[in-house]
């Protein structure tokens, strides 16, 4: 699998992402570990976890499958702290939660340091200042070796980078934002701001929350996220019919290609300029197969041009 630099920094992933966020809940100890070595197999090195993943249990998942299936030095592990199960306070950005959930992320994984720490949201409570100071802090300590951030606006990337880079402090590397066909609003002011800064962008749900697969054209399947209680609300802004054209249009390109929706949709967005990394969360083994199918495929430029433009809002 192609490798590449996030941003301008020496923080070398892969071009596809594995994202964990289901492990430990709707991913089992044996799914997750058939997943993990498939991925690395592939050459894949990007595994994209978060504290609050299955309340932890993601981390945990994967701390176990680096001690006992695949080695720690063929992983770059991104990680994130930021968000809070407390109903009251769904963000904390304070010196005192973030210090203390980096230390317990290390544990959970059982790693000394993690390649990418992020924080997970922006936190209007707390001033960017004292937040930021514990991102230079975290780095500093060895307990990781770049910063990023994830679901900023571009205005809040464009503050912290420079503050980043103008004090000489640990600069961000990268910004993780959902990016996908049926999501372009990066493209407006984030995607900008990014390359002002030097930052690389992490795309999450590239395939429109699993929509851009094609499995929604006639309805909902039953062994798909939309059905499920906890992921239906996720799913459902983008079975809307500006989506159902776009899908439409996916799976024209797909047909005359002889690839699949899914290919079509993810080279896409893997491809688009400032990407560093699309991170799919798949559901089983067969389906991260089936993801990396796409690493090949380079869409022709009359094709990517069409989706451009029925994608546009």
């Amino acid at each position: 699998m192609e490798q590449r630099y996030v941003g301008r920094s020496g923080l070398s992933v892969s071009r596809l992402g594995l994202g964990t966020m289901t492990w430990g809940r709707d991913t089992g100890p044996e799914e997750a570990a058939a997943q993990l070595r498939t991925f690395v197999d592939a050459g894949g090195t990007l595994v994209d976890t978060a504290d609050v993943y299955s309340g932890g249990d993601s981390e945990r998942l994967l701390g176990r499958l680096l001690r006992d299936l695949v080695p720690r030095s063929e992983v770059v592990i991104a990680t994130k702290a930021v968000l809070t199960p407390e109903a009251g306070r769904p963000c904390d950005a304070s010196r005192r939660h973030l210090l203390a959930a980096v230390d317990a992320s290390l544990s959970r994984l059982g790693v000394d340091e993690v390649e990418l720490w992020q924080l997970h949201a922006f936190d209007p409570e707390v001033p960017l200042d004292e937040t930021l100071a514990v991102m230079d802090a975290i780095v500093a300590s060895g307990r990781a070796a770049y910063a990023g951030v994830c679901n900023y606006a571009g205005w809040q990337l464009a503050a912290a980078g420079v503050t980043q880079r103008s004090a000489g402090r640990a600069p961000i590397v990268a910004v993780q934002t959902e990016y996908s066909l049926l999501a372009r609003d990066a493209e407006r002011e984030l995607l900008p701001a990014a390359e002002f800064i030097g930052a690389g962008l992490l795309a999450w749900s590239p395939l429109g929350r699993g929509v851009l697969t094609g499995k929604y054209r006639t309805g909902i399947p039953a062994d798909s996220r939309a059905a499920t209680p906890h992921f239906a609300e996720f799913v459902r802004p983008y079975l809307d019919e500006r989506s159902r054209r776009v899908v439409e249009s996916v799976t024209t390109a797909a047909e005359g290609l002889g690839v699949s929706p899914l290919s079509v949709a993810l080279s896409w967005v893997r491809d688009q300029p400032g990407v560093a990394a699309a991170i799919v969360g798949a559901r089983t083994d067969a389906q991260l197969t089936g993801v990396l199918q796409a690493e090949e495929l380079v869409l022709p430029r009359e094709i990517r041009e069409a989706l451009d433009d029925v994608s546009a809002d």
